[in-house]
């Protein structure tokens, strides 16, 4: 199985420390923010990584190389204009190939047993899994309605735009996808959101996406009061196992 890392933000709410450097390498707790994907996917097998850059992408690429250092492969996959999170997977297709693949935001820290999350895609034979959670913020983020067998209904956007007498969960950043979501994608080069344009017209062709519900450890990192919370949690919990 192959992943792929979406890394080509400008990270602007995280400036100045994104001015000079891309946000996947700002140092959390003594690590590029990057890393931690990484060791990961690593932890589980997944050594072929995808990573689309491009801000500061010729310091991201230098900073990371082939990914032998770090156990990984990677393949880089440039971006200009930037392409958004549908439009940087389509781009990448060739690179992606024709199974399954993960998608994770580079931006994301997250102690996911991802050996559960793969055996829970392919017992459903799901089109596309989503990691999905309750979070105090979770209206900062794209919110997704699941029904009793954990079948994704609707996505309510980012924040909601409708009111839902469900509990809505949050997407996490983290996804499986076969590779039939390409399906659904308009031609390399063009720029969409995956959870806007892709996954609801998926919804409407009675595709089978489903949610993985996670309560573990997750910080995703846009902004410096959040890089500063994940070094206070990260500094006082026990270590992340995959690290």
């Amino acid at each position: 199985m192959k992943a792929m890392i979406l890394a080509a933000g400008l990270g602007t709410r995280l400036r100045p420390l994104t001015l000079d450097r891309p946000k996947p390498l700002v140092d959390v707790h003594g690590r590029p923010l990057i890393e931690y994907n990484l060791l990961l996917l690593r932890r589980y097998g997944i050594v072929d990584v995808i990573i689309n850059l491009h801000h500061q992408g010729d310091a991201l690429r230098a900073a990371l190389g082939s990914g032998d250092t770090l156990g990984v492969r990677i393949v880089y996959s440039p971006e200009d204009p930037l392409l958004d999170t549908g439009g940087a997977i389509k781009n990448a297709a060739s690179l992606l190939g024709d199974d399954d693949f993960l998608v994770l935001n580079g931006d994301t820290i997250i102690d996911l047993p991802l050996d559960a999350l793969l055996a829970a895609h392919r017992a459903r034979r799901a089109a596309a899994t989503l990691v999905l959670r309750h979070d105090p913020e979770q209206q900062r983020y794209g919110l997704v309605e699941i029904d009793g067998e954990e079948r994704i209904r609707r996505f309510l956007g980012r924040p909601a735009e409708v009111e839902t007498a469900l509990v809505p969960y949050m997407f996490a950043g983290v996804h499986v996808l076969s590779s039939r979501v390409l399906d659904y994608m308009p031609d390399p080069g063009t720029t969409f959101s995956i959870t806007r344009a892709t996954y609801p017209a998926m919804l409407a062709a009675d595709e089978g996406l489903y949610g993985f519900p996670f309560a573990g450890f997750w910080r995703v990192i846009d902004t410096a009061a959040d890089l500063a919370r994940a070094n206070a949690i990260l500094e006082e919990r026990p270590p992340l196992h995959f690290l």
